[in-house]
């Protein structure tokens, strides 16, 4: 039997300083078991004037989410033969994508017809899908696989067994400025990145699976700085566990914020260690200057994935920085 115990969840979000409302929207739950499939999702509402909707977007993004995983965890659970997890794969790379997007589409649509706003019932679907505007990331972990998806901005961060960064849903290249795909876009489904990874030993594996808003990544001077914050936090997290940590954790949301200036939202989970562990001598860093500032040296360890790219007729990305919008 694994000596290592089910994941343990936590969920934060601080609004950022000097905006009206929080448009992030996460959701943190289950054990990672076959009954009980571990399903991680942060949504990020593009928050500027263009989109005065987009946390109720995100909060539809994140709820239907939670739907579709797990219902691709209960496909996953009675049968694990080569071809059945081939056509899952499938599934996961292009179908469960476009029904996630039509499913917000759809959510939003009937959101805008019970309650229409000052352009009335006769606004366009995709004027009003805009205004809900939102990016989105999410996990499944179950025995043997954990998958991921993501569009637009935002970070999946994985820390394995060896204590190795990785971030595998990191975009081939940088999107520009605060531009970013979205929900709101036609074919959004066209621009999910996608990562499939099998865990066939229980004993190794990811121990640390963290999904963050960019109002996080963006606080850090450079890619480093983000990738030891992590770093930081499993170190924290290998001797107390989520408990040891979840009086810290929006304190340091509420400091990453004041330097992004964005609402900063964080959902992770940890799997500890049953035996073992850092032993009777170990104890938490002692408090010391905050990890904002100057970049830290070394590589960020950080990973890439393929990237689909946009297919015909996408839009591309959308511009979710207040501002810019301003200006």
């Amino acid at each position: 039997m694994s000596p290592l115990a089910d994941w343990e969840t936590l969920c934060e979000s601080v609004q950022g300083f000097g905006k009206k409302v929080n448009q992030d929207w996460s959701v943190a739950e289950g054990t990672g078991s076959a009954a009980d499939p571990l399903v991680l999702t942060v949504a990020d509402g593009h928050g500027s004037p263009s989109y005065p909707r987009s946390n109720v977007g995100a909060r539809f993004a994140a709820d239907r989410f939670v739907v579709r995983g797990r219902e691709f965890a209960a496909a996953l659970a009675p049968d694990r033969r080569t071809g059945r997890l081939r056509r899952l794969h499938d599934y996961a790379r292009y179908e469960l994508p476009e029904r996630l997007v039509r499913d917000w589409q759809t959510e939003v649509w009937e959101h805008w017809r019970r309650q229409p706003g000052p352009e009335g019932a006769g606004a366009s679907r995709e004027d009003v899908l805009r205004l809900y505007g939102s990016t989105l990331v999410g996990a499944v972990v179950v025995p043997g696989l954990f998958v991921a998806w993501q569009l637009g901005d935002g970070e999946l961060t994985v820390v394995d067994e060896d204590g190795r960064v990785r971030l595998p849903l990191a975009p081939e290249r940088a999107e520009l400025g605060d531009e970013t795909a979205s929900l709101c876009l036609p074919e959004a489904w066209r621009l999910v990145r996608v990562h499939w990874e099998p865990l066939p030993d229980p004993e190794r594996g990811p121990r640390l699976l963290a999904l963050s808003t960019d109002g996080l990544s963006k606080s850090f001077a450079s890619d480093a700085g983000f990738t030891a914050f992590t770093a930081g936090l499993y170190e924290r997290l290998a001797g107390g566990g989520v408990p040891g940590i979840a009086e810290d954790v929006p304190r340091w949301l509420a400091e990453a914020s004041r330097h992004s200036g964005d609402d900063t939202t964080l959902a992770l989970a940890h799997r500890a260690e049953r035996a073992g562990g850092p032993g009777p001598g170990w104890a938490p860093a002692p408090e010391a200057a905050p990890p904002w500032g100057p970049p830290a040296a070394g590589p960020d360890g950080s990973g890439t994935a393929p990237e689909p790219g946009p297919g015909p007729g996408t839009g591309g990305t959308v511009n979710d920085d207040e501002e810019t919008e301003r200006r």
